[in-house]
């Protein structure tokens, strides 16, 4: 019994002692804590990247870009999104705030207001002014995004200590990932200006290194001939560089090396023609190296996020097409870009002290053209068509087809209002619509918003429509073509649907907190932003719905 007394006291002398610690030692302990973040996290999104161009070009590329990312770091081969539609604003949402568009909802680049009656941008803000040039193409905000990113969560973890940044030629790319409490997102406004631009959602004027940045001949410099980085006849993972299935720039006759881009210009939105190249990526990088340099990122304890979205990759890929010789030398060249970046941070932040993630926010289908001369199902849907023949069938079934008020995004928005005045059901005119166009050519399936909203789907291409629609933004009716059919022109790749080609997209993990390995089990896109919070041991994002990669995180 004095035994067992004594053990107690001890105990409680021991309990005692840890209690009062000077305050100094438990802020030592705590820093020490801190420290154990990365001192910044970079968020790279490369614009309509298939996981195969990891694998196609792998011969290619050097040992500083990808491959240092793959062979020091972290590569899920198996990474899909799981929702419909893959577009560039649903995909960045997803990315930065681990949930898909039935919760964050941005449920396209543009879509129908049920509300105003008529279409909207996803970052389109007109409550807001331009910061850089006069032109409207400032007039952007992250307001009709719902949720929180990971950014969101570290400004408000470290009481706005943690500074946010998003960098993209498109203001999509550069808004949405940065999150709403950003200290600023900046995006590139071509034509004749060539210059790096935000809007007072953010700051009333460009900060100096911005305002050097853009006074530099930086834009200007890339104004030069394009031509294949190696010699065109190594480049034996693509196509012929002379082919049908390329569209190619204005003023030059055929889609084949070499591009002089400042002869073509003028005929190609001035700068603008910047972001069908390799170029866009270049300059991305430059203006990102500056933004870490002039925002002094990195450069203390607490955690700064940079998100970066290289935009070039969509436009030559809906330009050039998935096995354009164009589109081998974007990335052999993006490789390069991404080699000179990592080994800046080296330099800036410090080798072991930052944290980068790789990942896409769509994919890309073959061309429909190519496959059809490959003799593989596929081809282009003519909607025009498809809507009348609808529209006709409606007049004759209900007396009336004004009730249909929108058909876009392969989804149709009924006006719910006029069909009761017409004494109709809304479940019965959904119903028979569906029922109609499941028996049209080359539509494969066909869902109501009853269906979406009663129906609990667990598997397959259901549950990723089901992961896209949201109830408050959605449409009535919902399509998908067969595989390989497309709304697109006869030239150049595009995106959109739940099949393998636009879902399945690298997901990398580099560096501070990172483990080295590989897996083939399957991940989502929304485990990116649940396992950066963890990394950084903040909140996940608000409505966040992905898992932690636990086997990622050292």
């Amino acid at each position: 019994m004095k035994v067992i007394i004594n053990l107690l006291l001890m105990l409680v002398v021991l309990t005692s002692c840890h209690a009062q610690k000077p305050i100094s030692e438990v802020k030592k302990e705590q820093t020490t804590i801190n420290n154990s973040n990365p001192k910044l996290v970079v968020g790279i999104v490369v614009d309509q990247m298939r996981y195969d161009y990891l694998t196609r070009f792998a011969s290619k590329y050097g040992d500083g870009g990808f491959k240092r990312m793959i062979n020091e770091g972290f590569n899920c081969k198996n990474n899909h999104f799981n929702y419909i539609p893959t577009y560039t604003g649903p995909g960045h949402a997803s990315v930065f705030t681990g949930t898909t568009p039935k919760n964050h909802g941005i449920i396209g680049n543009n879509w129908f207001d049920k509300e105003i009656k008529d279409m909207v941008y996803c970052a389109g803000d007109d409550s807001v002014s331009s910061v850089g040039t006069q032109d409207d193409a400032g007039e952007m905000s992250p307001h009709r995004m719902k949720t929180t990113t990971f950014g969101d969560e570290n400004r408000l973890f470290t009481q706005k200590q943690g500074k946010t940044i998003g960098i993209s030629l498109k203001d999509r790319g550069a808004i949405l990932p940065a999150g709403h409490t950003a200290n600023a997102a900046y995006w590139f406004h071509g034509r004749d200006e060539g210059s790096w631009i935000t809007s007072t959602f953010y700051m009333s004027e460009l900060p100096k290194w911005v305002l050097d940045f853009n006074t530099s001949d930086a834009a200007e410099s890339y104004l030069r001939v394009w031509d294949t980085f190696y010699d065109i006849a190594s480049y034996t993972e693509s196509d012929s560089d002379e082919n049908e299935f390329e569209g190619g720039f204005r003023g030059k006759e055929k889609a084949t090396f070499p591009y002089d881009l400042a002869k073509l210009k003028d005929e190609n939105r001035g700068f603008d023609i910047l972001k069908a190249t390799p170029y866009g990526n270049s300059l991305t990088t430059d203006f990102a190296i500056a933004a870490i340099k002039g925002e002094q990122l990195g450069q203390d304890d607490i955690t700064d996020v940079l998100t970066v979205s290289y935009s070039s990759t969509d436009y030559v890929g809906h330009n050039f097409g998935v096995s354009s010789k164009e589109i081998e030398d974007t990335y052999i060249r993006l490789d390069k870009d991404l080699e000179r970046f990592l080994k800046f941070l080296d330099q800036q932040v410090g080798e072991g002290n930052y944290t980068v993630f790789l990942t896409a926010d769509h994919g890309a289908v073959e061309v429909p053209s190519y496959l059809q001369s490959m003799k593989i199902p596929s081809g282009y849907l003519d909607n025009k068509e498809t809507n009348a023949r609808l529209i006709d069938h409606l007049s004759a079934k209900f007396n009336s087809s004004d009730f249909v008020e929108n058909i876009s995004n392969n989804q149709i928005f009924l006006n719910r209002r006029l069909i009761d005045s017409l004494d109709l059901h809304i479940n019965d005119v959904q119903e028979a619509i569906v029922n109609e166009l499941i028996g049209y050519k080359h539509i494969e399936k066909v869902f109501s918003a009853h269906t979406m909203t009663t129906t609990n789907f667990t598997t397959g291409i259901e549950l990723l429509l089901q992961n896209g629609y949201n109830q408050k933004r959605s449409g009535d009716i919902i399509l998908l073509s067969d595989p390989a059919y497309i709304s697109y022109g006869k030239t150049g790749s595009t995106h959109g649907s739940g099949l393998n080609y636009d879902t399945h997209v690298p997901l990398l993990f580099f560096g501070k907190g990172i483990n080295q390995g590989e897996t083939y089990d399957k991940t989502v896109i929304p485990d990116i932003a649940p396992t950066i919070s963890a990394l950084l041991g903040i909140s996940f994002p608000n409505a966040s719905t992905g898992q932690t990669l636990g086997f990622v995180i050292d």
